[in-house]
């Protein structure tokens, strides 16, 4: 691991922890056991760190949403897929999963504007989803964007509670959410 990459790692953990506000460059330098000013030589600044996180993460939830709805199937399957597809971004870094869904707020201009308009098109897709599954009769939503909003919200709070060593793999989690979450927007006639 390159020391740009242990400086990101630990700084990623300070936020989780910490939050960003709350974190420092003489923080993140006393947890890597460098001088505060070495860190310079391999960021910018802490809020560089904080952009790459945020960005890096909405590569991987566009990369895994994008595969999905690509597939030819049902809304019901393409948002069972979405889910399962979200969980696994969050469970494979918590860390990292955690900074992006709290810490993004922290993001100056132009980059708070930028990573908004991601957040909207990404929440879009899901809306997509539900909207295919009222048209072909397998979903019964008065309101779409409520819908996508208490799906995603059920989803993000995982990297408060999830641990790999724990009962439940990202799967199971996944299966478990999708019943759950299916459930409650289908016709009666499903």
């Amino acid at each position: 691991m390159s020391r740009k990459e242990q400086i990101e790692q630990t700084a990623t953990a300070l936020f989780k922890t910490r939050g960003f506000s709350a974190t420092s460059m003489r923080d993140l330098a006393n947890a890597l056991g460098i001088e505060a000013a070495s860190i310079y030589s391999h960021i910018r600044s802490k809020e560089e760190i904080l952009q790459r996180v945020c960005f890096r993460m909405a590569d991987e939830f566009f990369g895994v949403i994008e595969a999905v709805k690509a597939d030819n199937v049902s809304a019901t399957e393409q948002l069972k897929r979405a889910i399962s597809a979200h969980v696994q971004v969050l469970t494979r870094n918590t860390e990292a999963s955690a900074v992006f869904l709290q810490e993004w707020r922290h993001l100056s201009e132009p980059y708070h504007t930028e990573f908004l308009a991601l957040r909207d098109r990404y929440e879009n897709y899901f809306r997509e989803i539900i909207r295919q599954g009222i048209a072909s009769g397998e979903f019964q939503v008065p309101d779409e964007k409520f819908a996508v909003l208490t799906i995603l919200s059920g989803l993000n709070w995982i990297h408060t509670w999830y641990k790999p060593e724990g009962k439940m793999k990202p799967a199971e989690i996944a299966d478990n959410l999708s019943a759950m979450l299916l459930n409650g927007l289908k016709t009666n006639l499903n």
